[in-house]
């Protein structure tokens, strides 16, 4: 593994700093989509940037976003590059970003998604209670009280990468992070 410079660190701490903009209470450090900065030389770096599913239309939006802030500190020639290998899991996210996500009233991924290998793809009942999960990765709690009984409404819902949910104990609907 190749250690960053400290141009490179000072850069990535900056391209990580855009707000996600589909989520603009996460920074994309904390959402784990900027990987990594390579500067050749003191104008021109290349930024890796991993999407959180491939398709995903906020890419561009990211890209411009990362060319603007560092452009805006002197960087003159910038390149973001999307890498697709390894491939984004929610476990990227970071647990300020996991905080946040509850904080705004948004479930965070449930952890271990990554190592619990794919996540499986049920057919049937939208509505579906919260109950002992096949996945082995727990409960959706509820970002309002914390009640581990919830039931899907919707497996889709503003965004691709989130489901709607309700939670049964205060009746409050909300968005969860969808594992990957």
């Amino acid at each position: 593994m190749v250690t960053a410079t400290p141009l490179e660190a000072e850069l990535l701490e900056l391209a990580g700093s855009v707000p996600d903009p589909e989520l603009p209470v996460l920074t994309l450090r904390e959402l784990g989509v900027v990987r990594a900065v390579h500067a050749h030389g003191p104008d021109s770096v290349e930024v890796e940037l991993t999407p959180t599913y491939t398709g995903c239309p906020a890419v561009e939006a990211m890209s411009l976003d990362i060319e603007r802030v560092l452009r805006g500190h002197g960087v003159r020639e910038v390149t973001v590059r999307t890498v697709l290998a390894p491939a984004w899991s929610t476990d990227d996210i970071t647990d300020e970003g996991r905080r946040k996500l509850r904080e705004f009233g948004i479930a965070p991924p449930r952890t271990g998604a990554a190592s619990a290998g794919p996540v499986p793809v049920e057919l049937g009942a939208t509505r579906t209670r919260s109950g002992p999960p096949a996945d082995g990765l727990g409960p959706v709690h509820c970002p309002h009280c914390g009640s581990a009984e919830t039931e899907l409404l919707s497996r889709f819902s503003s965004t691709a990468c989130k489901a709607l949910r309700r939670c049964l104990a205060c009746r409050e609907p909300f968005d969860h992070f969808k594992e990957l």
